[in-house]
């Protein structure tokens, strides 16, 4: 059992399915900043949301610190950089709003052509201006949209209802993308923005996109365009949007989301052309649900050692890639693990060979997983995809990541080979069925095909009629069932090597007077 403190309120859903796992989970809100530093080190993950501010203090504080989890969008308010220097998993739920920031870039545009807010505003003083808000429609209208990620791809979804010809502008984005939800790409804001009736943005704040809309841009818009933010406050400079909605340049703006939070006072909120929402995008029921679930799952993965899909401080893997690699990060921390015990010393090197289908693919994961299983077995530090390269670099192990196209017997297989001293360890793997069950095929250079229990008793021998039965009178006199066994050969030697599941751990004492029996001339005892 491990503790979570959830510092802001999530969906209950995501705190059941924490507690379901075994975990402990103390929902404690509403903490000062002296507060959280006290409390913190008990706990093993921390969930927030926006406000609670996970500065390096509280991730230094949280001593057992293994996972930070944003409920929500964005990591702004974690410190990303220290959390990685002490091991910490940081991951957030980037999914969970999609839709909700899709619906309220379409509600502020909508708003904002049909001049609904004006309207309401007029019609509560009981009046009936009804000639005084005349709109425009979205239909067959130019819809610009800069950023086709997730969220610019299910706006270009929607406008097609209305009609609308959608282009786009996105640096970062390939043609195949805008192909699949129909939108126009351009290379240049140059080219986009004359063309465009409305335009949304769905980007993220960065160096390129801060103030990334200002006096020559708005010049360059059509007079009457109306705009959209719903994604990061400060893509649009507020001065000079104010500018071109006083001159008439701009018809009317959308805003959702500002530079500084709350914001409570700026230009634009004196303008009647402006809608001004309190970032609304992720606050519908919905999204607050798949926040919560989504941030639990992760942050369950993270407390067990896994993989975490939405690791901020871990390399961003592809979809299809993670799909491809997923079988194999198991199987690979398995095979550091095992390595780290046959050795039974400090590795030098490890080098990862990749054969068959999965070399398609940038596997170099499955070196860090490998490392993975390799330091969990010596370090009192937890060891995870975050921190096992940089153990590795302070040790002096050198990685090495390989690949072969060319297929073995096996669709795919990875070779794992761990040097300490003069000594070369190996142990190669693939995966099967359903649930992508791991089998060791080959323990130093003997193949065999073995699906790995708990405990694990490996034996190599001069292959003499009586041994095998020798070894397992032993084990059963000693009370110790082998439940499945595999016995490994090599062309070039005339040993073989045994490899058994065992239900129980073997002495030191039983190990060393079977060595005696069988004349062994290498026996290991490795728990998985």
């Amino acid at each position: 059992m491990m503790k979570v403190l959830v510092s802001e309120k999530i969906a209950d859903t995501g705190i059941k399915m924490l507690r379901e796992a075994g975990h402990q989970v103390d929902v404690i809100l509403d903490q000062t900043p002296e507060e959280l530093l006290e409390t913190i080190p008990e706990y093993d993950a921390l969930i927030v949301r926006s406000a609670t501010q996970a500065n390096r203090q509280v991730i230094e504080a949280g001593t057992k610190l293994k996972v930070i989890g944003r409920a929500g969008v964005g990591v702004d308010n974690v410190d990303v950089a220290a959390a990685t220097e002490h091991g910490v998993i940081v991951c957030n739920a980037p999914t969970s709003n999609v839709v909700s920031a899709a619906e309220q870039a379409f509600a502020l545009m909508l708003a904002v052509a049909r001049r609904t807010a004006q309207a309401n505003a007029s019609m509560k003083q009981h009046l009936w201006e009804r000639g005084k808000f005349s709109g425009n429609e979205l239909y067959q209208k130019t819809l610009a949209i800069f950023g086709i990620g997730r969220i610019g791809g299910l706006v270009a979804a929607r406008a097609r209802a209305f009609e609308m010809r959608c282009i786009g502008y996105d640096p970062y984005a390939t043609q195949e993308r805008a192909d699949e939800i129909g939108v126009t790409l351009y290379d240049s804001i140059e080219e986009i923005l004359p063309q465009a009736d409305f335009i949304t943005v769905h980007m993220p704040s960065t160096k390129e996109t801060l103030g990334m809309f200002g006096p020559d841009e708005f010049a360059l818009m059509k007079d009457g365009v109306y705009l959209i933010n719903d994604a990061r406050g400060g893509i649009f400079q507020v001065e000079a949007l104010a500018e071109a909605i006083k001159s008439g340049k701009v018809a009317g703006a959308g805003i959702d989301v500002y530079e500084k939070e709350p914001c409570t006072e700026s230009l634009l909120h004196e303008l009647p052309q402006v809608v001004l929402t309190p970032h609304l995008g992720a606050s519908t029921v919905e999204a607050q649900e798949r926040a919560g679930i989504q941030i639990a799952e992760y942050v369950k993965l993270g407390l067990e050692g896994k993989m975490v899909p939405t690791a901020v401080n871990v390399p961003l893997v592809p979809d299809d890639v993670m799909t491809a690699v997923r079988p194999f990060i198991e199987a690979a921390q398995t095979a550091g693990h095992f390595l780290a015990q046959l050795a039974g010393g400090a590795i030098e090197s490890l080098t990862v060979r990749v054969f068959g289908d999965l070399a398609k693919n940038d596997v170099s994961l499955l070196g860090t997983a490998a490392l993975r299983g390799v330091f969990s077995l010596f370090s009192d530090a937890p060891v995870n995809f975050v921190n096992a390269a940089y153990i590795a670099e302070q040790r002096g192990v050198k990685v090495r990541v390989e690949t072969s196209e060319m297929r073995t017997e096996y669709a795919s297989k990875v070779t794992f080979e761990a040097r300490s001293g003069s000594e070369t360890y190996e142990v190669s793997l693939t995966t099967f069925g359903t649930y992508d069950t791991v089998r060791i095929i080959s323990v130093m250079g003997f193949m065999l095909d073995l699906v790995p229990g708990k405990y694990i008793y490996i034996v190599s021998y001069r292959d003499r009629p009586g041994q095998l039965g020798r070894i397992g009178t032993m084990l059963g006199e000693a009370g110790i069932n082998i439940s499945t066994m595999e016995i490994g050969v090599r062309q070039d030697s005339d040993r073989v090597l045994v490899m058994m599941n065992v239900d129980d751990p073997i002495d030191a004492e039983l190990r060393q007077r079977i060595d005696q029996a069988v004349g062994s001339e290498r026996t290991w005892f490795i728990q998985l």
